[in-house]
């Protein structure tokens, strides 16, 4: 899938699971869940046990019907081996003018992150697709968001940090190109104790937030 299309997709689907687990096989679970939920799209950190292995995984098993991603992606040759993994976005706690060069030169949508206006400004005209705006919460959340978007609508963000399915809506009238969801979602007790079914109802109503939104938008 090309880049631009890679970027549709995001934006239309409107959230990306963060996905965090203590081993691959409960990764594994996870992504399960939250695909059976109706979302195609997934975010595969590397704080997750052989994380790349379980990116390679998810996208050899899904025949590429899902969009995984990396997430905690610190340097560029991290990037590279996701990219090879099968991963076709970059995302970043941080912000990594290396790691944009790397993912603009293969042509991987990148999303560093970024907190302060100086941040999110560096890393839009060093080429990011879009800033992941972490952590959003403990600065203001969608106020901050909105505060942001107000002399910078031209760049796109994605709120990281204090998503949930009370807030979603409120980051979405902020601005937000798409909602970087954690553990309100990706909940890994949840699947310790096999209550799969918890996450997959929980993204089928991050769906359902996002539709209303541009419905009636």
């Amino acid at each position: 899938m090309k880049k631009e299309q890679v970027l549709q997709q995001i934006h239309e689907i409107g959230l990306i699971p963060v996905l965090r687990a203590r081993s691959a096989e409960e990764a594994i679970l996870l992504a399960n869940a939250i695909t059976a939920g109706g979302v195609p799209l997934l975010e595969v950190t590397m704080t997750v046990p052989d994380a790349i292995e379980v990116i390679r995984r998810v996208v050899e098993q899904s025949e590429n019907r899902i969009l995984v991603g990396a997430g905690t992606v610190m340097d560029p040759d991290t990037a590279r081996a996701c990219m090879l993994a099968g991963a076709q976005f970059i995302v970043s706690p941080s912000l990594n003018l290396k790691t944009i060069e790397m993912c603009r030169r293969h042509n991987v949508a990148v999303f560093p992150g970024a907190l302060t206006p100086t941040e999110i400004v560096t890393a839009w005209e060093d080429g990011a697709d879009a800033v992941k705006v972490f952590p959003c919460s403990a600065v203001g959340g969608p106020k901050y968001l909105k505060a942001l978007k107000a002399p910078l609508p031209q760049i796109e963000l994605i709120p990281t940090g204090g998503v949930s399915l009370t807030t979603a809506a409120e980051f979405l009238a902020a601005g937000a190109f798409a909602l970087g969801v954690g553990g309100d979602l990706v909940d890994v007790e949840a699947i310790a104790t096999g209550n799969t079914v918890t996450i997959t109802r929980n993204a089928g109503k991050y769906l359902e937030i996002v539709r209303t939104f541009r419905a009636r938008s």
